[in-house]
Formats: C-alpha cells, sequence, structure tokens
C-alpha cells in the first residue's frame, strides 16, 4: 500500500530530526526532504507542536512494527540474551539510526514538556518490558534490576556509537554485563 501523504511528511520529519536536529523541524524542511509541495505538512500539522507531537506516534508506531516482541526470538540462556541484545543495539544505530537519533534529541528537547514528551515515557515502558521479558526468558532471576542494567548500558552504547565511535564493539561490553549480572544472580 501507497504511503500517505501524512505519513510520508512523518517519515520526513524523523529523518529531519535524526540527520540534522531539533533546529531544523521545519515544516519546509519537511515538505523539501518528503517531496511533497510547499505547505502539505502544515496541511496535516498546523504548528510545530502539532508536528512533534504526530513524529513521536510515528516513531512509536515503526518502532513497534519493526520490532514487534510476538516476533523476537525468546533467548533460552544469557549466551541467547547476549545475542538478542547485541543484535536489537545493532538495529538502532545501523538500520533505524536516525530514528534512534531522532528519539534521543526529543527526549532532551522535551525534557521539561510532560505532556509533548508522554508518548516517548510510553514506548521507553515498552521497551522495558520487552527487555525484562528476554531477560526472564534467559533465566536470569533477578529480572528487573538486570533488565534496567542492561537497558542503561544500551543507551550509553547507543549515544556512544551516534555521537562518538559508530564502529565500536557491542558484543565485548554486553557480554561483560551480562556474565557479572548472571554471576551475581
Amino acid at each position: 500500500m501507497a504511503a500517505t501523504t501524512r505519513d510520508r511528511a512523518l517519515d520526513a520529519a524523523v529523518e529531519v530530526l535524526g540527520a540534522e536536529g531539533v533546529r531544523a523541524l521545519t515544516h519546509a524542511r519537511v515538505d523539501a526532504r518528503a517531496g511533497l509541495p510547499p505547505g502539505s505538512t502544515s496541511n496535516w500539522f498546523r504548528t510545530r507542536r502539532a508536528l512533534i507531537a504526530g513524529v513521536l506516534d510515528r516513531i512509536g508506531e515503526r518502532e513497534q512494527a519493526d520490532l514487534d516482541p510476538s516476533q523476537l526470538p525468546l533467548p533460552r540462556d544469557p549466551g541467547e540474551l547476549i545475542e538478542a541484545f547485541v543484535a536489537l543495539l545493532e538495529l538502532q544505530s545501523g538500520s533505524f539510526a536516525l530514528r534512534t537519533r531522532a528519539r534521543y534529541a526529543l527526549f532532551l528537547e522535551l525534557a521539561t514538556d510532560s505532556e509533548l514528551a508522554a508518548p516517548l515515557h510510553r514506548d521507553r515502558r515498552e521497551f522495558e518490558r520487552l527487555t525484562e521479558r528476554l531477560v526472564a526468558s534467559a533465566g536470569i532471576v533477578e529480572v528487573v534490576p538486570t533488565a534496567r542494567a542492561l537497558m542503561a548500558l544500551g543507551d550509553g552504547l547507543l549515544f556512544h556509537r551516534l555521537t562518538v565511535d559508530p564502529a565500536l564493539e557491542l558484543r565485548p561490553p554486553i557480554e561483560r554485563v551480562v556474565r557479572a549480572l548472571v554471576a551475581h544472580d
């Protein structure tokens, strides 16, 4: 099915955010990036705030579709958990890097706007639940603290990979942390 004008605008807005940052997010830039006639984006999103709200929903929709928990194989042990987490971070810093950058930019931009940031926090909770599910499936007893530690590590690794060192090896630190958490379990 062909993407609607609205979807094209939102996907382009995510690209603008991920590639150029929050200050670059304008209706005109989104129209240009999407190859839409001038004014198209503002027909759907009258204000910048409405555009940001639309982008937040779009990021959540795309992540749900791309990272559908029901489609992910569940790890049966800590080794498979390491593999799953490395693969997830590879996606977030590879194929989905622009979207990840856009999400991080919005987290920072909206830190003091609880209403607009609500979808980001909702999506974060979904990712927490997914991580908890992976940890539990791997047979680790202390699910919540282990999941939180992995998520904190993942955020740091993603941030480093997206800003400083795109070639950063993910496996060594993830393996070290998982092995330490399992030994502590």
